[in-house]
C-alpha cells in the first residue's frame, strides 16, 4: 500500500512544538517500520521547505533535505498534472483549497492511492482516508 504524505504531516513530524508532533512521529515510524516509502510530489517539497525556512531557518531545511527527502518517493508534477490541478482548483472555487492540495489529489488519483498521511482536512473532504 502506498501512502501519500502531505506538508501538514511533514511539518508535524519535524516541529517538536506542534501539538500533533508525538502522533505524527509515531505514524512516521510506523510507515518506516512497514518498509513504506511515502509518496509526495515536488510541490510538497517546495511548500514544506518554505514553511521550515520561515519558521526555523536554513538549518531545518537542511535537516529536511538530509533526513526526510531521501526516504520519500517524489512524483514530479508534469504540465498535465499541473493543468488538471489548476482546473480542479478553479472548479472548486474555494479560498481555503490550494493548488498544492489539488496537485496532491491529482497525483493520488492517477496513482490509484486512497490513503494520505495528512492533517489537512481537505484530504478527507475529497474522499481520502487519512493516517
Amino acid at each position: 500500500m502506498s501512502v501519500f504524505v502531505d506538508t501538514s504531516a511533514l511539518i508535524a513530524v519535524l516541529d517538536r512544538d506542534d501539538e500533533r508532533h508525538a502522533a505524527a512521529k509515531g505514524s512516521w515510524e510506523w510507515l518506516r517500520d512497514r518498509g513504506e516509502f511515502p509518496v509526495c510530489h515536488n510541490y510538497i517539497l517546495v511548500e514544506t521547505a518554505a514553511v521550515l525556512m520561515r519558521r526555523f531557518g536554513p538549518g531545518a531545511v537542511h535537516e529536511f533535505e538530509k533526513d526526510i527527502v531521501p526516504v520519500l518517493k517524489v512524483v514530479w508534477v508534469t504540465r498535465d498534472i499541473h493543468a488538471a490541478a489548476v482546473a480542479a482548483l478553479l472548479a472548486a472555487g474555494r479560498r481555503g483549497l490550494s493548488l498544492v492540495d489539488c496537485a496532491s489529489f491529482e497525483v493520488m488519483r492517477r496513482a490509484g492511492m486512497q490513503t494520505a498521511f495528512a492533517y489537512d482536512p481537505h484530504f478527507a473532504e475529497f474522499g481520502y482516508a487519512t493516517i
